[in-house]
């Protein structure tokens, strides 16, 4: 008898099992409070030694249950999504290479260790962006590469200033470092953190990696390459408490917060939707981390890959079944032929939304909440408002254009839930997507935060949701002539549109600023000192030198006569 193992298959079975094992062993490490740590010394250099470290404790086998979790789902998915694909094996591969990475990442408190998946990320995300191989995707991948670097360098420099401290450890040093001597430092990790979570203003490579197969987005969105920024930075946030990045680090993450939910309001791409929506929800994470609560945000971030990673296997489904268009103008009145998987798309939104006892309502209600309670300047706080409002408001024009409204497919789409691997699939996230907010917040918090605000701003984050969803609604109900009206605002809506021309800045005028700073570079070193000091310079040195010798060569009485006056003159001026 021949065995045929089917890769998804064993792929999820494997995840699948290695999640229960971290999630039951996080169980037992939150209930005793014991950390274990396992180190390996690599080698010592003038009493530093170089280790690789992995830490077991209730925060990393968490995390990692829940990206081995949604891992396995995805992978399950791709064994329908990417079965016709002439590289199938290649790409379960990469996802698992990537996988492999983060968990890696999750598990290194140290730096030297760190690099080990935070490079293998971004190496495994640049082969996975250029996976179909043509212009789009290579230049999406360049990009992508190119802004996670910055991070990597920021990383590097990291090492390089920790070295001072004898440990590479941040969990044993972070809260000792003080702003007066370690700034820089502090600095360098924000960066990192926001190349890796695309804050402004390196937020254009996200909705570029669209590009790559929609589980593979599903995974980077959820729980993996754009969450490890945010992770680094809850591991890192000892050293952030009292610190000025922290101000730094909660305008930028607010502006990012509102720029993407404004940008969602205009786009038309499906996909670059859904990626719009994770760079606001990462901004709401690294803002509540900001003001000192790393623990909400570890909450927010759990809840969020789990109806995030849903959303975009919803979406995969719904590409599929349109004929592979992305635009939502080609879409409409799914609701009638494919009920289950709009169903889960409905559960996601609502959940993205912070629609009440959803998952993502546990969490967003109460990062919301601490955000007004909190010692906030008043430009985050009518940020977090207007991120919230837009939210609803591209959530419900999402739905109004894909999910119900008018009927605009193509004659030949045969759209129906009729692929049991990808329902299938997305079953268990459903599920969790529903009721994991309440089992995370019994398990993090047992004790309750005391939220103490009036009546109006208790009801402020409801009236928000309410105002944002009817907005959306009231405005693609007069589409036409919303789309007319906004013509005369062109220069505006291109602006607001194209995140406020961040792909354009990231891109074009970075390489043209480089190519001519290139030319100059050329024309000043390469082809003038480079070539007068170096290479022409020495020529030329060289060859005088040589015609010496070689008269010298020829026995001339007069060049030796000379040599003997000039070597006479030189020593009679040493000795005097």
């Amino acid at each position: 008898m021949v065995w045929k193992v089917y890769m998804h298959i064993s792929s999820m079975l494997f995840l699948m099992l290695n999640s229960v094992i971290c999630l039951t062993v996080f169980m037992e490490k939150m209930l005793s409070g014991v950390t274990s740590v396992v180190e390996w010394e690599l080698m010592s250099v003038n009493s530093l030694s170089v280790v690789f470290v992995v830490v077991f404790d209730w925060v990393s086998l968490l995390f990692l249950g829940f990206v081995l979790l949604i891992s396995g789902s995805v992978m399950f998915y791709s064994g329908s999504y990417m079965k016709g694909d002439k590289s199938f094996n290649r790409f379960m591969y990469l996802v698992l290479a990537f996988v492999f990475s983060m968990g890696m990442m999750v598990l290194s408190p140290n730096l030297i260790s760190i690099l080990l998946g935070w490079d293998g990320l971004g190496l495994v995300s640049y082969a996975l962006v250029i996976f179909y191989q043509n212009e789009k995707s290579a230049n999406a991948g360049m990009l992508t590469i190119m802004s996670n670097r910055v991070g990597d360098v920021a990383i590097l420099m990291s090492i390089g200033l920790m070295a001072n401290l004898g440990s590479w450890n941040f969990f044993l040093v972070g809260g000792f470092l003080e702003d007066k001597d370690w700034l820089l430092l502090k600095f360098l990790m924000v960066v990192a953190a926001m190349t890796k979570s695309a804050q402004i203003p390196f937020s254009a490579w996200l909705p570029a990696a669209m590009a790559a197969p929609t589980p593979v987005s599903a995974l980077v969105h959820s729980s993996t390459l754009v969450t490890a920024g945010v992770y680094l930075m809850i591991r890192f946030s000892s050293a952030l408490e009292g610190s000025s990045m922290q101000s730094m680090l909660l305008i930028i993450s607010c502006l990012t917060m509102f720029m993407a939910g404004l940008g969602a309001n205009f786009e038309y791409d499906l996909k670059k939707i859904i990626a719009l929506s994770t760079l606001s929800q990462l901004g709401v994470m690294l803002s509540i981390l900001a003001l000192g609560y790393p623990d909400l945000a570890l909450f927010h971030l759990l809840s969020h890959a789990l109806f995030k990673a849903l959303l975009f296997m919803c979406a995969g489904v719904v590409i599929h079944s349109v004929s592979g268009y992305q635009d939502i103008r080609f879409m409409g009145s799914l609701v009638k032929f494919m009920p289950l998987t709009v169903s889960f798309m409905t559960v996601a939104n609502l959940a993205l939304c912070g629609f009440p006892f959803l998952a993502g309502f546990y969490s967003k209600d109460m990062i919301l909440e601490v955000a007004f309670m909190s010692w906030i300047n008043s430009v985050a706080l009518i940020l977090y408002i207007f991120a919230t409002g837009l939210t609803v408001s591209y959530t419900m024009r999402l739905i109004f254009y894909s999910l119900s409204g008018s009927y605009n497919l193509g004659a030949l789409s045969n759209v129906a839930d009729e692929d049991s691997i990808m329902t299938n699939s997305m079953t268990l996230l459903s599920l969790s997507a529903i009721v994991m907010g309440s089992i995370l917040s019994w398990l993090l918090f047992p004790e309750p935060y005391m939220i103490c605000m009036n009546s109006f701003m208790k009801n402020l984050v409801l009236m928000i949701t309410v105002v944002g969803g009817l907005s959306g609604y009231m405005l693609n109900l007069m589409s036409i002539n919303y789309s007319l009206k906004s013509l005369g605002s062109y220069k505006y809506v291109v602006m607001f549109g194209s995140m406020w021309f961040m792909p354009f800045l990231s891109t074009k005028k970075i390489s043209e600023a480089s190519l001519t700073s290139g030319v100059v570079m050329e024309k000043l070193m390469d082809k003038g000192w480079y070539e007068h000091l170096g290479s022409q310079g020495l020529y030329y040195m060289f060859s005088n030198m040589f015609m010496v010798l070689n008269m010298a060569q020829f026995n001339s009485i007069k060049v030796f006569m000379k040599m003997f006056v000039v070597g006479v003159l030189v020593l009679t001026m040493v000795l005097i």
